[in-house]
C-alpha cells in the first residue's frame, strides 16, 4: 500500500477516536458544568461589582471572582472542580470548531466555526486562572497594573498598536453583538425552553438581562484598550475591573455600576440554567 495512504487512513482514525471521545457522555456532563462554573464566577463578579458601587473593595473581573471563590469553605476543591470544569467545556468547544458545522454552507460554516474556537479560548482562558489559584501561583492583586503593564509591553512591540486598537474594537463589537443577543433573545434558540411559562418567562428575562449587562462590560472595556491605546496612555487600559470603575466614574455612576453588577449576577444565574438546558447534541 502506498505510503501516503496508509498515513492518511492513520490520522483518520485517529480523528475519528478524538472526535469519540469529545462525544462521549462524561465529557458533555462535565462541559455543562462548564457553564455552571462560568455562571459562578460571573456572579461573583456581579456581587464584587455591587460591592465597589457602594463604596466597598476588590477587584472586579475574574482574578478576583477567582481569589474570593478560594477563600471559600472548600475552595481547594471549588478551584479544582471548576478548573476541570471549565476545561471539559473549552475541549468541547474545541470539537465543535474542528469536527462539527462541516454540513452547513461555507460561509455560515466559517462563522460558527470561529465562534466556537473564540468560546474555546474564552473558557480555556478561565480554565489557567482557575489552575493558577488552585496551584498557589494566582493572585487576585492589582489586575489593573497587569492589564496596563501588558498593554505597555504590546505597545512596545512592532504593530503592537494596531493590534491593540483592533482588540479593542474586537472586544467592543463583541459587546454590542451580546446586547443584541439578549435584546433579540436569540439565545433561546440554543436551550431546550422549559414547559412550564413562568419558567420559560424566568430563563427569557435572565438571558435578556444578563446578555444586555455583559454586552455592556465588554464595550467598555474594549472601549477602553482602544481609546488609552490611540492616546498613547496605556496606564488607561484596566481591563474588566477598570472597565467598571470608569463606569462608576460617570454621572450617577453608582447606580449604573449596581445596575450592570445585578445584570452581571443574572448572566450568571443564566449560565448556571444553561447548564441544564444548553442543547448539545451533534
Amino acid at each position: 500500500m502506498h505510503k501516503g495512504t496508509v498515513i492518511k487512513r492513520e490520522l483518520k482514525q485517529a480523528a475519528d477516536a478524538a472526535e469519540n471521545v469529545t462525544n462521549s457522555r462524561m465529557l458533555e456532563l462535565l462541559a455543562r458544568a462548564g457553564f455552571a462554573a462560568s455562571g459562578i464566577l460571573h456572579l461573583l463578579v456581579g456581587a464584587i461589582a455591587i460591592r465597589l458601587a457602594f463604596g466597598g473593595t476588590g477587584n472586579a473581573d475574574f482574578s478576583g471572582a477567582v481569589a474570593e471563590l478560594a477563600t471559600q469553605p472548600a475552595g481547594p476543591f471549588l478551584l479544582w472542580a471548576s478548573f476541570a470544569a471549565c476545561a471539559a467545556l473549552a475541549l468541547w468547544q474545541v470539537s465543535d470548531a474542528i469536527f462539527d458545522y462541516n454540513h452547513l454552507p461555507t460561509k455560515e460554516k466559517a462563522g460558527k466555526k470561529a465562534k466556537a474556537g473564540a468560546q474555546a479560548l474564552v473558557f480555556a482562558g478561565l480554565a489557567l486562572t482557575l489552575m493558577s489559584f488552585a496551584t498557589g501561583t494566582g493572585s487576585g492583586g492589582d489586575n489593573q497594573k497587569t492589564a496596563s503593564d501588558l498593554t505597555i509591553a504590546v505597545m512596545k512591540a512592532p504593530g503592537g498598536v494596531a493590534l491593540l486598537v483592533l482588540l479593542g474594537v474586537g472586544i467592543a463589537v463583541t459587546g454590542v453583538v451580546y446586547g443584541i443577543r439578549g435584546v433579540k433573545k436569540s439565545f433561546e434558540k440554543h436551550l431546550v425552553m422549559p414547559a412550564s411559562p413562568s419558567a420559560r418567562t424566568a430563563v427569557t428575562v435572565l438571558g435578556l438581562t444578563g446578555y444586555v449587562a455583559k454586552g455592556t462590560v465588554l464595550l467598555l472595556t474594549g472601549l477602553l484598550i482602544a481609546i488609552a491605546t490611540l492616546q498613547a496612555h496605556p496606564e488607561d487600559s484596566t481591563g474588566l475591573d477598570g472597565g467598571l470603575r470608569a463606569l462608576r466614574d460617570q454621572p450617577f455612576g453608582i447606580y449604573l455600576l449596581a445596575a450592570v453588577g445585578a445584570g452581571l449576577i443574572c448572566y450568571g444565574v443564566f449560565m448556571m440554567v444553561r447548564a441544564k438546558l444548553a442543547k448539545m447534541n451533534r
